[in-house]
């Protein structure tokens, strides 16, 4: 998989008064990912979890070490599809990926993976979807849930900074066929009123970068009063459950 490439991750729950404020900021000094249209994409990813929720359970926890996979692909368009594992250690955070076809995603989350067998078998493997295989097959993992949101990102060039926001979050329960596109998916959210009781707002500021965060952006982007790492989208899907 390549040399381990770590960034620096920080996410908060904001306001949409927190939102407004810090878009008009990063508008005036960043740029939107030019891969994006109209500013936004819709992300679609299918999580996995063994029967203990051991994923689950290490981010509720706050466990140092830890690591999640899932399959993602972007705009409801199964033309490009990725398995991605993502790791964090020490607060810091890396993604391997790999390209799956439409056919394989959906044998995946049918839980048909005796054909990765032959994958490990080539020498161009792909060592992810390898590892994925072995963990399906020896440590229990399963596809859980599918969890939907609409993502709005924006780059700076210096220290390869990515903030985004993450907002209409939905979860598909525990179905699992995540390349539907009528797949029925529900607000993971709780409703206005106690959202307002809680002080959660389901928004999602997350700022990523290499090793330095330039102090225009950490101006931009400062917010007081709000608690980092305080949601976790996968995490907000599995209590519905």
């Amino acid at each position: 998989m390549g040399d381990i490439h770590y960034r620096h991750e920080v996410k908060h729950e904001i306001t949409r008064s927190d939102l407004i404020a810090i878009r008009q900021g990063l508008q005036a000094v960043a740029q939107q990912d030019p891969h994006v249209k109209k500013g936004r994409y819709l992300i679609r990813s299918l999580y996995f979890d063994n029967l203990y929720d051991k994923a689950l359970r290490e981010k509720v926890d706050g466990v140092n070490m830890r690591e999640k996979f899932r399959i993602r692909y972007y705009n409801l368009d199964p033309s490009l599809i990725h398995l991605e594992k993502k790791s964090k250690v020490n607060g810091l955070g890396t993604k391997y990926s790999c390209p799956l076809t439409a056919q394989e995603a959906q044998k995946i989350a049918d839980g048909d993976i005796a054909w990765i067998a032959d994958e490990m078998l080539k020498e161009d493997r792909r060592s992810l979807l390898c590892e994925l295989y072995i963990k399906m097959r020896d440590q229990g993992l399963r596809p859980q849930t599918i969890v939907d949101y609409t993502r709005e990102p924006y780059i700076y060039g210096p220290g390869n900074v990515r903030v985004t926001f993450d907002y209409d979050i939905r979860t598909g329960l525990r179905c699992t066929d995540f390349l539907d596109p009528d797949c029925p998916m529900i607000p993971a959210v709780r409703p206005r009123t106690e959202r307002e009781m809680s002080g959660g707002t389901g928004i999602i500021l997350e700022v990523k970068w290499d090793a330095f965060l330039p102090d225009i952006i950490r101006e931009v982007v400062q917010i007081h009063g709000r608690r980092e790492g305080a949601f976790s989208k996968y995490a907000a899907c599995r209590t519905f459950d």
